[in-house]
């Protein structure tokens, strides 16, 4: 009798922790929209998926989703998938990875983000997609929006997440003149640059091309002191503003300041962690 009844009571514990923690996973889910709808994460020039796995873990550690998936892309285009991403996945999460990871020729970065999404749709039948970008990987998005922001049978940008970006230039001496930031650049209250190379002047087309009051936009950027993130200047990356402010559901800016707002830390930082999973999916 004795032994039956550690038998009950360690079934009973067994039981009670069962219950127990799908109540704690149920209330933890609960904080987050639950959408079938993917978010793809566009890694910087010169780096990888890699520079995505913190905020991707981040959001699956939080209880935002379980599925991660990577989607490679070669420098021709062609895209293949790793993972699998089952039908009514919560908040999925793509880590997009491209072989050229310094490519300058912009419009290529919108076709390598384009061929991304048509093999989603094609596979998952995504209607609805949200995109965050490290550095040139906010590139993809711009050009994604210049090249199918129009085109009601693509997939439709819901949220945007921007982090350090480049739109308005680089001030790096051997960076080409057409992604060249000019010297002197100053934004107006709209945000729109004083002096535009020729880059940044292909971008403006995204005030044509977003649909207006879809999507919701956030820009993040890192001060570490003197206006920079230490290789982007603050003035480049709120020129995103004059691009989409206009045509967007929301726009609105943060600023990281401290160590961990440098260039390279950003895609590492708690801070922008918490940005992102209650901007994205936070209930």
């Amino acid at each position: 009798m004795k032994k039956r009844g550690w038998l009950i009571a360690a079934v009973v514990v067994v039981i009670a922790g069962i219950v127990g923690g799908a109540m704690w996973h149920q209330q933890k889910s609960s904080r987050y929209v639950q959408s079938t709808t993917p978010t793809l994460f566009f890694h910087g020039g010169g780096s990888s998926y890699h520079a995505e796995e913190h905020m991707a873990n981040a959001a699956k550690r939080a209880g935002v989703t379980n599925t991660i998936i990577r989607a490679d892309v070669t420098n021709a285009g062609k895209v293949t998938l790793h993972g699998t991403m089952h039908k009514g996945a919560i908040n999925p999460i793509v880590e997009v990875n491209y072989d050229n990871n310094r490519q300058l020729d912009f419009a290529k970065h919108g076709v390598y983000a384009t061929n991304v999404v048509k093999l989603l749709q094609k596979k998952y039948g995504i209607t609805k997609l949200n995109m965050v970008g490290h550095s040139l990987g906010n590139i993809s998005i711009i050009y994604y929006m210049i090249q199918n922001g129009q085109n009601k049978k693509m997939p439709q940008l819901q949220k945007q997440v921007d982090i350090a970006g480049h739109f308005a230039g680089l001030n790096f001496d051997r960076v080409p003149a057409a992604i060249r930031q000019p010297a002197g650049l100053k934004l107006n209250s709209a945000g729109k640059p004083n002096k535009e190379n020729a880059t940044y002047r292909e971008m403006t087309k995204a005030r044509q091309t977003y649909p207006k009051g879809q999507v919701a936009v956030l820009n993040i950027i890192g001060d570490i002191g003197g206006h920079t993130d230490g290789t982007v200047p603050n003035v480049s990356s709120l020129s995103l503003k004059y691009l989409v402010a206009s045509r967007a559901k929301s726009y609105q800016v943060k600023t990281i300041t401290g160590a961990k707002a440098r260039h390279s830390k950003l895609h590492n930082n708690p801070q922008v962690d918490r940005l992102l999973i209650n901007f994205l999916w936070r209930n």
